[in-house]
């Protein structure tokens, strides 16, 4: 229980803004043999996206405190994004796992109002075909 409460625990950190890295704790553990790896990959998936939940929240909230002098991306900086992110719409989602980026665009959806549901659909399919990926090609299937 405890290696899978830390897998999670890695999962959720990973995909906030803090750096943190899943991956190598969900490889060791498939890799040793003692655990599922159905439930190794529903637990890191599930834990990745609720992480993302956590930035999609900051998204929705920071925007109020875009005229202080501390707010994390200048004017032009959010506008452009802001373009991006409507040019390539939910879709873009996808894309949450990428480990540059894919904490920015879980936030932009935040600041943009993205629903919740679609959100959630969105970034859990991106993060659990990621951890499919990575399993397969731990397991020699790539």
């Amino acid at each position: 229980m405890a290696a899978y409460t830390a897998l999670f625990a890695a999962a959720f950190l990973a995909a906030t803004i803090l750096p943190m890295q899943s991956e190598a704790i969900l490889i060791g553990l498939i890799l040793s043999g003692d655990y599922s790896t159905g439930a190794l990959l529903a637990i890191a998936s599930i834990g990745n996206t609720l992480g993302a939940v956590v930035n999609w929240s900051l998204g929705r909230g920071i925007e109020h405190f875009r005229d202080r002098r501390w707010f994390p991306a200048p004017p032009d900086k959010l506008a452009k994004a802001q373009v991006w992110y409507r040019r390539y719409g939910k879709w873009s989602l996808l894309l949450s796992w990428l480990p540059v980026g894919g904490d920015a665009i879980t936030v932009l959806a935040g600041v943009l109002r993205e629903p919740l549901p679609a959100f959630l659909l969105l970034v859990f399919i991106g993060k659990a075909a990621r951890y499919v990926v990575l399993a397969a090609a731990t397991h020699g299937l790539l």
